[in-house]
């Protein structure tokens, strides 16, 4: 070969495979290929970082994820409200049998309890009559209730009353001389009472025969039961409850002064035997049809986002690899933890907690279950996640902000100083052992976390405009618009009128008429 040319990488004869190229046309294919690669790679990656607006003006994608999310909110929304409406039924029907049972039950009852109890009593005759009194009510509750209520059985299955008496064992005791003998340990003695036995048989046991300075409490328990009718109004089928009813004469403080307790828990139960004929059985079907409607929008919601996290996954192998193959080295955690997006998997969560809660929802509807409890908790989480969820939205429109220093102080110092924690702790009874645990992670977390990031976000916002102000000071403010009209016809005036002697004594001072945008700003 001659000196100083160059060999050329010409295609070489093979007998059994023909024409084959050499060494450097192979390198620069390869690198040829490797650069296609890693451009697709790139491209891929600036896809699946954009926003949804972003990859419909890239590739005409159409958003359904944002699509189905905006159409889950209607939907969740309006299934919880519905539910919550037809919960507040069972919640009043619960709460003014109470007060319906308190003033059967109790004698002299006035109608708001003195503290923490009912009522209270001072004497024995009283403490006498207010424990026969609730006996004899329970003896004629068909005849002056005013309630859709039956007797029920107790955990003996039998139906009556059951009174229960705790008092030191055995004892005497005279205060005037300043003597005491008692024995410390507590003995209970419970009789039941059936509706065979008439209230003035009762009153001649000796059972009832009671030593006050021994006596610890006097417990009276029996069950019943009712339906609820008023829900035939909202078009419901009723619901059936057996209530536990407890009257506690409490005398442990032995301070003259017995408290009287009144106790209700309600348990809804499967009724036996429905058979109501109108248009509730129509507008059952219709909210279960509704509410499997949600559970499909639930369902494609869940299938996407799942989508959208194995292709995050698989992209992220990709890129993993090419990292690894061309720079030797591994991308660091922060990095590989970008393509996991919290959102989708929040967006998960949130339907599956709607979708059990759906399905718990027409079990209840069709009054094969009766668990409002763990239903209410279960769509009302979901849909707090779902509305979180679609923030992530509301993000990439830039009309999202704030509107002004006035609306966003008052928002955020209302929501600063807005709500009584102390109260809400105490409104919310420990019975259900789930609602207690929720409320108070809820209250919790919701004092924790918001209040005191609306308190950052307040002082950061006071920051930021103190800033902005200072920083008009050093500068200027902005001119307006009168201004700046005002500024640049004075710079075109070339001649003054000389005042008269008696505006000049006036106004002290002379001033240019270049200057009257200082006066205005001023």
């Amino acid at each position: 070969m001659p000196s100083g040319v160059e060999a050329l990488d010409l295609p070489a004869w093979n007998g059994a495979s023909g024409l084959s190229w050499g060494p450097r046309h192979r390198n620069a294919m390869a690198h040829l290929d490797s650069e296609v690669k890693e451009e697709c790679l790139r491209e891929d990656l600036k896809f699946y970082f954009m926003n949804p607006c972003e990859k419909y003006r890239a590739r005409h994608q159409i958003p359904w994820k944002l699509g189905l999310q905006i159409l889950k909110i209607a939907m969740v929304t309006t299934q919880l409200v519905r539910f919550g409406l037809s919960n507040q039924l069972v919640v009043a029907f619960k709460e003014e049998n109470t007060v319906a049972f308190k003033h059967l039950f109790l004698k002299g009852y006035s109608g708001t309890d003195e503290d923490d109890y009912s009522c209270s009593v001072y004497t024995q005759e009283d403490a006498y009559e207010s424990i026969f009194f609730a006996l004899n009510q329970y003896h004629q509750l068909k005849n002056i209730s005013l309630g859709t209520l039956g007797y029920g059985e107790n955990e003996d299955n039998r139906i009556g009353l059951k009174v229960c008496k705790q008092h030191y064992k055995k004892g005497t005791m005279f205060p005037s001389n300043e003597t005491l003998n008692i024995d410390s340990d507590i003995e209970i003695d419970c009789v039941h009472l059936d509706l065979s036995t008439y209230p003035q048989e009762w009153k001649n046991s000796s059972f009832f025969r009671l030593e006050f300075y021994r006596l610890l409490q006097v417990e009276i328990s029996f069950h019943l039961k009712g339906i609820d009718l008023q829900t035939i109004h909202s078009r419901e089928l009723p619901d059936c409850y057996v209530f536990h009813n407890t009257i506690t004469f409490d005398n442990k403080a032995h301070s003259g002064k017995i408290k009287i307790y009144f106790g209700s828990d309600a348990k809804i139960e499967e009724c036996k035997d429905l058979n109501i004929s109108g248009s509730i059985q129509k507008n059952t079907q219709y909210v279960l049809a509704f509410d499997a409607f949600v559970i499909v929008i639930c369902l494609a919601s869940l299938i996407l986002c799942t989508r959208s996290i194995v292709l995050a996954l698989r992209l992220r192998k990709r890129f993993l690899n090419f990292f690894l193959e061309k720079y030797k080295r591994h991308v660091c955690n922060a990095d590989q933890w970008e393509f996991i997006n919290g959102w989708y998997i929040l967006v998960i969560i949130s339907d599956l907690m709607t979708i059990i809660g759906s399905i718990l929802k027409m079990e209840i509807k069709a009054k094969n279950l009766t668990n409002y409890d763990l239903c209410s908790i279960l769509l009302g989480t979901s849909t707090l996640f779902v509305w979180v969820g679609v923030i992530r939205y509301l993000g990439y429109f830039q009309a999202y902000n704030f509107e002004d220093l006035n609306t966003v102080a008052e928002c955020l110092f209302s929501l600063v100083n807005g709500d009584d924690m102390f109260a809400t702790f105490a409104q919310i009874q420990q019975k259900s052992i789930l609602v207690w645990l929720f409320s108070r992670l809820y209250l919790y977390s919701f004092i924790s976390l918001f209040i005191y990031m609306i308190l950052s976000l307040f002082i950061a916002l006071i920051t930021d405009s103190y800033d902005t102000i200072k920083k008009y000071q050093q500068n200027g403010f902005p001119e307006t618009d009168l201004q700046e009209f005002l500024k640049e016809c004075g710079s075109k005036e070339k001649y003054q009128k000389e005042a008269s002697p008696f505006l000049s004594c006036i106004c002290c001072l002379r001033r240019k008429g270049s200057d009257d945008h200082l006066v205005l700003m001023n």
